[in-house]
């Protein structure tokens, strides 16, 4: 047994290093799929608002995310003005046409895998903590008496290795999500404004119609 544990506190730095190359991974494939969800989203507006005369167009340079709050301001505008009818008939037959119910407009899975990468971050320092505390355990365990303090002593420095690679992660790991955070949840703003504008859109141009007929 107190093999196996000096084994484990010498391989902890090693685990803590894997596990936080493994996370930065992570937050990569979480930054692809916001990129891509963002992209849809800004396509699907674009494609809800085709067919009105006047919409804003950011330039080249312009952020999808602004983008896609041009175009919802369009609608929004477009669904107040009632004496608009040849817009408010172009977004009805988009209406029509487009299914709102698109896989990036529902952000629950995404959210949560973010939650739980953001979280875990909190866990490198406990995990370098912990290899340190085996690595002196185990020389404890394992020293006579007379010896526990200069066998402690020598390998205190094998041991302080576990609680460094801990907070290193951490700090990098904070530091990148303090640049992902921003865009991440203005995607999680942008899915929320286009399931409201969709809502009021078949509310309001339905109801129109209805009276209308």
């Amino acid at each position: 047994m107190s093999q196996f544990l000096s084994d484990l506190s010498f391989l902890s730095r090693y685990i803590i290093a894997i596990a936080c190359a493994v996370h930065l991974a992570f937050f990569a494939m979480l930054w692809v799929w916001s990129k891509r969800d963002l992209k849809g989203i800004a396509s699907f507006v674009e494609d809800f608002t085709h067919g009105m005369k006047h919409r804003s167009v950011l330039g080249a340079t312009g952020h999808l995310s602004d983008q896609i709050e041009a175009f919802i301001a369009d609608i929004n505008d477009t669904l107040e003005n009632h004496n608009n009818q040849e817009n408010r008939a172009a977004l009805l037959n988009r209406m029509n046409i487009l299914d709102e119910k698109r896989r990036y407009l529902h952000s629950m899975f995404f959210d949560t895998c973010y939650n739980i990468s953001r979280t875990m971050i909190e866990a490198y320092p406990l995990a370098g903590v912990l290899g340190t505390i085996l690595a002196i355990g185990t020389a404890m365990q394992s020293s006579q008496t007379a010896n526990t303090v200069s066998t402690i002593v020598d390998n205190f420095g094998d041991a302080i290795w576990s609680t460094f690679v801990g907070l290193a992660s951490a700090i990098l790991l904070m530091f990148l999500n303090s640049f992902l955070e921003p865009p991440f949840g203005r995607l999680s703003e942008n899915r929320q404004h286009v399931r409201e504008m969709v809502s009021r859109a078949k509310r309001e141009l339905s109801f129109h119609t209805g009276e209308q007929v």
